[in-house]
């Protein structure tokens, strides 16, 4: 069986779409359709059902999912162990970080690697989401908490801290919150209250009688709706510089850890590892930024 079909399988099987599939591998819906066809004519069963709810695997759609997934790792840990032999300085590395970090702060450490190694391609990846490094979703990747998982390799490179902002128009209609409960405040929260981000979480707690104006887990539109008024939100200082937004009073936040992660079979590979050292530089010598000493309006 041919191994383009079986990946493709897997990612249609993984989505539950023909277009989300063909998105997820960068190819056209049709060709997915063509290789799932192509696939369950060989095997001369059907692997996947078409329900209200998109495609669905079989009995034998999920026998050979178990089996296909099993030669995915293999195949990936096989490509690791090429790559992490590349001494080259060229090529593409895909790194992913918030999406905060790609406007404040990674701009000037890309154009300095681009100047010194103009061979290396950076795929910058702008996502909340924790890309998988061991599928190669990612090379490289900036998080906000310490890695998890035997296979992979991190080091601390800085922390951030957070401040309540607002713009000069909230705070001219609303006033200053003071150190109450928020009553007659509107704030901007994160979608997502299960812990992962625990400084907007903080502000939920300390203004419990605030008005919630908008929840959203991406870090720009948080930005945004608080330069356009909408409310009180928790911003990075790094975001909230330059952007004319007042910094508020407020109790201490939760700071956060920035970590650099790579997986283990790649700290070899001579353009990762190039890329990594500029990016690392540039997050250290931005911690004045991220410690909220530069650049801000305060109240």
């Amino acid at each position: 069986m041919d191994w383009e079909e079986l990946r493709s399988f897997l990612a249609i099987a993984r989505e539950g779409t023909l277009s989300g599939a063909a998105r997820r591998l960068g190819v056209r819906q049709s060709t997915m359709g063509r290789r799932l066809a192509a696939l369950e004519d060989k095997a001369g069963v059907r692997l996947l059902e078409r329900t209200p709810r998109g495609l669905r695997l079989t009995a034998a759609g999920e026998a050979a999912r178990a089996e296909v997934e099993r030669m995915e790792t293999a195949a990936l840990a096989a490509e690791r162990a090429v790559s992490g032999r590349d001494v080259r300085l060229e090529g593409v590395v895909r790194l992913t970080t918030v999406s905060d970090f790609a406007a404040a702060v990674l701009m000037p450490a890309l154009a300095a690697l681009a100047a010194r190694y103009p061979g290396i391609l950076v795929e910058l990846i702008t996502d909340d989401r924790t890309l998988s490094l061991a599928a190669r979703e990612a090379e490289l990747a900036l998080r906000l908490a310490r890695p998890r998982g035997q296979s992979l390799r991190g080091r601390r490179v800085g922390e951030i801290s957070f401040g309540l902002y607002a713009s000069p128009a909230y705070l001219a209609a609303h006033g200053a919150p003071g150190r109450g409960d928020g009553a007659g405040h509107r704030i901007i929260l994160a979608r997502d209250d299960s812990g992962v981000y625990p400084e907007t979480d903080a502000l939920a707690a300390m203004a419990p009688r605030a008005a919630v104006a908008l929840r959203t887990d991406d870090r720009a539109s948080q930005q945004a709706a608080a330069r356009a008024g909408l409310g009180i939100a928790v911003l990075g200082h790094h975001a909230a510089s330059g952007n004319g937004l007042v910094r508020l009073d407020s109790a201490p936040l939760p700071a956060r850890e920035i970590w650099l992660v790579q997986h283990k079979d790649t700290r070899d590979v001579a353009r990762i590892r190039a890329v990594a050292e500029v990016v690392a530089a540039q997050i250290r010598a931005a911690a004045p930024l991220f410690a909220g000493g530069v650049g801000l309006d305060r109240l």
